[in-house]
């Protein structure tokens, strides 16, 4: 039995303990995709959205982890990182395991991405960076467990970690910060 404390096996342990068989990378993946393409950071669309790839309705505790990874998300990408944090297990699982959710995380950014940006006309360098995610996606357990296999993996993690903003800033732009009440 696995020790793992991290956030990913606690929402893969969520979501197994009511019956979903999704990995927690392609829910991720998903969501970061649909908001990098302007779906926007309404949580009902969030949700319904998620409701479709889980298949039905959403228990209320994976309601609520659903919500604060929206949080999370919003967070990141308006509060001017320069990177986004993947939930992806945690780098004591086995790299053929990383290997294999990154796919998976990849799998669902393009299909939230997808779903949201429809037939937008994109740059050169969007099309690339989803070219990119496709070509990741299919690895799965491409990379050999050395340490070449790990520089790979922590190469191909970082671009991940960047790339999402530059889809996120050519398609959705900035969001505007809430009013200040000005002071008279």
């Amino acid at each position: 039995m696995s020790t793992d404390k991290s956030p990913y096996a606690a929402f893969s342990a969520l979501l197994a303990s009511s019956g979903r068989d999704r990995s927690p990378a392609e829910l991720h993946g998903q969501l970061l995709g649909r908001s990098c393409a302007g779906a926007g950071f309404e949580v009902d669309a969030w949700l319904a959205d998620a409701a479709d790839l889980l298949g039905g309705q959403i228990p209320d505790n994976v309601r609520q982890a659903l919500i604060g990874l929206q949080e999370m998300v919003k967070g990141e990408l308006t509060g001017g990182e320069v990177a986004v944090v993947l939930l992806l297990p945690s780098d004591e699982a086995p790299l053929a395991e990383r290997v294999a959710a990154l796919g998976q995380w990849c799998q669902g950014f393009l299909g939230g991405f997808g779903l949201a940006a429809g037939d937008r006309p994109l740059s050169a360098e969007a099309m690339e960076v989803l070219q990119d995610l496709a070509a990741i996606s299919q690895v799965q357990s491409a990379l050999e467990d050395s340490e070449e296999g790990e520089g790979a993996y922590m190469e191909v993690m970082e671009y991940l970690r960047v790339a999402p903003l530059l889809l996120f800033t050519e398609c959705a732009g900035p969001v505007a910060p809430a009013p200040k009440p000005s002071v008279h």
